[in-house]
């Protein structure tokens, strides 16, 4: 238990950082942090007890720069709203693909990876949208970064941390957690 993670947020409840439970309650015992939610129990020591964060804030104000966006497979499938991005369809079986392909030069980056279903992903192949005649439904774009870096699958394990996201970023409404299905195709 001492090793769960704890989401760290700053004076602005604004997530900063993720620690461990160790870390955490050393924070709030020595005054830099205190507790927001507790919802895993408590620790026993000796002589006291001591509640297990799940979410601490931070006393001080502490400045970060800015973080450019990660490029995962579920920040690609996030940034197009968990559908192919060449025929519209919601499936839990998105894969990533490279516009300009790979082997004609393409690379790994945000202006050239979109989400697609299997089907439109082997019709295309190793092909440019044009010479596959598939279009793309809307423009490629590159995520705004945020002023913090947690780790997004940590957001996706913790539905207590939801309420600490901006809007924008929280988890897509009737997709399940743990496989990002639609809850129509179960």
């Amino acid at each position: 238990m001492v090793n769960a993670p704890v989401l760290v947020l700053n004076q602005g409840y604004e997530p900063h950082d993720v620690c461990r439970t160790r870390r955490a309650i050393i924070l709030v015992l020595g005054g830099k942090a205190e507790l927001v939610e507790d919802s895993r129990g408590e620790i026993h020591t000796v002589s006291a007890s001591y509640a297990i964060p799940s979410v601490i804030r931070l006393t001080l104000g502490v400045r970060r720069p800015c973080h450019e966006r990660r490029l995962t497979r579920l920040e690609v499938f996030a940034r197009d709203g968990f559908t192919c991005q060449y025929c519209g369809r919601h499936t839990k079986d998105l894969t990533l693909d490279h516009v300009v392909p790979r082997s004609q030069g393409g690379g790994h980056h945000w202006l050239n990876v979109v989400s697609a279903c299997k089907n439109c992903n082997r019709k295309k192949g190793g092909r440019t949208p044009e010479e596959a005649g598939m279009k793309l439904l809307s423009a490629i774009r590159t995520p705004r970064g945020y002023g913090y870096h947690v780790p997004d699958h940590y957001f996706y394990a913790h539905e207590e941390w939801q309420k600490y996201l901006p809007q924008q970023l929280r988890i897509i409404p009737g997709f399940q957690i743990a496989g990002l299905v639609p809850e129509e195709s179960l």
